[in-house]
């Protein structure tokens, strides 16, 4: 009762046939596979920027320590 027949995906692909036509099943079918590639492209891309994002700020730069500065302009006038 719950499960499909073979008699019943051969209804279903029939209806398919007709709705879309012969031609443009393929051209639909491309179309789907395109977008899963592109959409597991794009994420691939995503974790490869988040993991280099993560070495970049988790990586001690050697050498470089902030040091503090004060200056002065000599052209400045003190008041008293």
């Amino acid at each position: 009762m719950g499960s499909f027949s073979i008699s019943h995906w051969l209804v279903i692909l029939a209806v398919v046939v007709l709705l879309f036509g012969a031609k443009k099943i393929p051209e639909l079918a491309k179309g789907v596979g395109q977008g899963i590639k592109d959409f597991k492209k794009a994420i691939k891309e995503d974790e490869q920027a988040k993991t280099t994002v993560d070495q970049v700020e988790t990586k001690p730069e050697s050498g470089a320590t902030p040091t503090a500065t004060t200056s002065t302009p000599a052209d400045e006038k003190k008041s008293v």
